[in-house]
């Protein structure tokens, strides 16, 4: 079976539809097509029901999907493994958040990709939670705490935050000072997640409660700005806030652990050249970024001219 009629099968049940694969491959829709029919006729059976909205995969599509998204993956490495050292070529599907993908992450994908004339790169934006594997990514670009999962993970660089909240919201309702205070409080989080925060080298764990949840950490700023309650946030997130008094630090007794971003990938006995170049060069950029920190509050220069570094940190 052609590997290039496995991948753009692929392609299509991710996609959707023969229209949209064909846009990501850049091919005519009447190449992606034919590929479909030989991948069928090969293996006696349909895969895809075609529709006027686009395609679905019948039971047997959703079967055979996963198997050959595990083939092109592993031809794939085979093909990077004999490249010359450093050279890097195919595609790389990487899930990034969308509160800090366009602003942190993908001046570092545009430097990837400048690197590597011949690699295509493609991104996904998003703060939902995105299943590797099911979808067809090579990696993932992780904020915050990692829950256990069977998928592997590297750490890339920290990240702090804090929890804050409007004047308005202080003035009215007060601001917590111990971390039990906190369920007495109108919470904005992005699901029914808990709070840590860290007594001396003690952590402790809270639930809190609240009635407005999205998934999109600028958009609980906006709800803290407005006054709603108070925010568990990453200083990226909050700093511009801070610094104009639109929000105000809260609970500094009891500082939030520091979390990490992570490059996380799914389990395999030859991890991707590809997702190791990116890991590489977040790990690099964010070095960099840390040395640029240490040495601007040894300086003690103003935080308007590195604020864009420092809020990585």
């Amino acid at each position: 079976m052609d590997i290039e009629d496995l991948r753009t099968f692929v392609e299509v049940a991710d996609a959707g539809g023969v229209s949209p694969a064909a846009r990501r491959l850049g091919v005519s829709k009447s190449i992606v097509s034919r590929r479909l029919a030989r991948v069928e006729a090969e293996l006696g059976v349909q895969l895809l029901a075609r529709t006027t909205r686009g395609a679905a995969l019948t039971e047997a599509g959703v079967t055979f999907r996963d198997h050959a998204a595990r083939a092109c993956a592993e031809i794939d490495v085979a093909r990077e493994t004999i490249l010359p050292t450093g050279e890097l070529r195919g595609r790389l599907r990487i899930a990034a958040p969308l509160s800090f993908g366009p602003t942190h992450f993908a001046p570092v994908l545009a430097q990837l990709a400048k690197r590597h004339p011949r690699l295509g790169i493609h991104t996904s934006y998003s703060d939902r939670f995105v299943d590797l594997i099911a979808e067809g990514f090579d990696c993932a670009i992780r904020v915050g705490y990692l829950q256990e999962s069977n998928l592997i993970a590297r750490r890339v660089g920290p990240i702090r935050g804090k929890l804050v909240a409007s004047p308005d919201y202080i003035a009215a309702h007060g601001a917590p000072e111990t971390p039990e205070e906190i369920i007495a409080h109108e919470a904005l989080m992005q699901g029914t997640e808990t709070w840590q925060f860290m007594n001396g080298n003690e952590t402790v764990t809270v639930h809190p409660r609240g009635r407005f949840k999205a998934d999109d950490a600028t958009a609980l700023a906006s709800a803290a700005v407005a006054g709603l309650g108070i925010a568990w946030l990453p200083d990226g997130i909050t700093d511009e806030y801070v610094v104009a008094g639109a929000l105000v630090p809260i609970m500094t007794r009891y500082p939030p652990p520091t979390a990490g971003i992570y490059v996380v990938r799914p389990s395999s006995p030859h991890p991707s050249p590809k997702v190791q170049a990116l890991t590489e060069l977040l790990i690099e950029c964010f070095e960099q970024v840390v040395e640029f920190a240490k040495v601007i509050d040894k300086a003690k220069s103003g935080l308007a001219c590195c604020r864009f570094h420092r809020h990585l940190v």
